[in-house]
């Protein structure tokens, strides 16, 4: 017991003074607080909300972190805290944060860099964990600081999951730039189901999001793929968000039938493809053509800055990708995110989580082999 308990001490470095002017508080904020805060930031997305966080982790897994500049909230972040059991090891995950670019104020990478020292000071320092964090940055010119300031503050990059890649639609031009932006097939397709004459039903409810997971377990079935999240638990999500950060649903039906669905997030200045499905009657209806394109025309109304959509591999899944990247055609950017970044907490901490993710990366392998192929979801 001495031993790890010096072994800990050793591993542990000093917290970092903040910036002139910053302040930082864990814990402070309540379920009500924190979903009006969210609000006042572009980069808020659906992995920070009180409701993803609890759902996941539980509330007693969670901790919610904000940074205060001159008295005014300028960044926060949600962690959910995994411990072992009976040892004071462990990891804090932000998924998605911090969230520190305000609505109608220019970035400011300062804010950024006193956000993750904030929450290296408060995880690593204060409690021995081992702090991951899963930024919302790309590898494109804007975001070319940020690797330079993880590295400066005590982070360094994971090994084992590549950076996520995706498509970025940008919905500043107007819709009917957006349409003759995308590729002729696209549009031909598009074409194609307005003259089906399908209805569209829309809205946020349970009773909708039952409807999509029926037509979605029929493309899991029909497509044998590995399952890259939980329907299931973004259902009970979707129930405990407050009514105007829920999730948005839209189907499509004819004849009384079920075609098409997706499934969105919006918050912040950007949307964010979550699901979608086709069921076996709606196969040739093109459906999911239709209700893209009726999210996109919603989205541009609303003033949403980009549609993140969400997950492409031109190898593993050429369909999907070729189905995103036409939709976005001149308008869409491909990219990935700069990936997973830790700062190591105790020794304790670092070994049980260099073993968690060994395990974790067996047990993907495997699920991956039995099913035979690894594919994205195909609207």
């Amino acid at each position: 017991m001495g031993l790890n308990r010096g072994l800990t001490t050793m591993f542990i470095k000093e917290p970092r003074p903040l910036g002139a002017g910053y302040s930082a508080v864990i814990n402070e904020l309540d379920e009500k607080q924190w979903c009006e805060i969210l609000k006042n930031f572009d980069d808020a997305n659906i992995y920070q909300t009180w409701s993803y966080g609890e759902v996941t982790a539980g509330r007693g897994g969670m901790s919610h972190l904000a940074l205060r500049r001159l008295g005014m909230v300028v960044a926060v972040a949600q962690a959910r805290i995994v411990k072992v059991p009976m040892l004071q090891a462990g990891i804090a995950y932000v998924r998605w944060g911090p969230i520190w670019r305000r609505c109608h104020i220019a970035s400011d990478g300062d804010i950024f860099r006193q956000s993750i020292r904030a929450l290296r000071n408060e995880f690593v320092c204060r409690r021995g964990l081992t702090l991951r964090l899963f930024p919302l940055l790309f590898n494109h010119d804007d975001d070319a600081v940020f690797p330079s300031i993880l590295r400066e503050e005590g982070f360094s990059a994971t090994s084992g999951h590549g950076p996520r890649r995706t498509v970025l639609f940008s919905l500043a031009a107007s819709l009917e730039e957006l349409r003759e932006g995308m590729k002729p097939m696209w549009k031909r397709n598009l074409k194609l189901a307005e003259r089906s004459e399908l209805d569209v039903i829309e809205g946020t409810d349970q009773d909708l999001f039952d409807a999509f997971i029926q037509i979605y377990r029929q493309t899991v079935s029909r497509k044998r793929f590995v399952e890259p999240n939980d329907i299931y638990q973004y259902k009970k999500i979707q129930a405990r968000l407050p009514a105007d950060l829920k999730m948005r649903i839209i189907l499509c039906k004819s004849g009384g039938q079920l075609y098409a669905g997706a499934i969105c997030s919006v918050i912040g200045n950007r949307a964010l493809y979550l699901f979608g499905a086709t069921s076996d009657a709606g196969l040739k209806s093109q459906g999911s053509y239709l209700l893209q394109w009726r999210l996109i025309e919603q989205l541009r109304h609303e003033g949403v800055a980009v549609y993140d959509l969400n997950g492409v591999n031109p190898v593993t899944n050429p369909g999907t990708y070729k189905f995103k990247s036409d939709l976005a055609g001149r308008y869409g950017r491909d990219v990935s995110d700069l990936g997973r970044f830790d700062a190591q907490g105790s020794l304790l901490s670092d070994l049980c989580i260099s073993g968690g993710t060994k395990v974790q990366d067996c047990w993907r392998l495997l699920r991956e082999s039995v099913r035979g192929r690894v594919t994205t979801l195909r609207p």
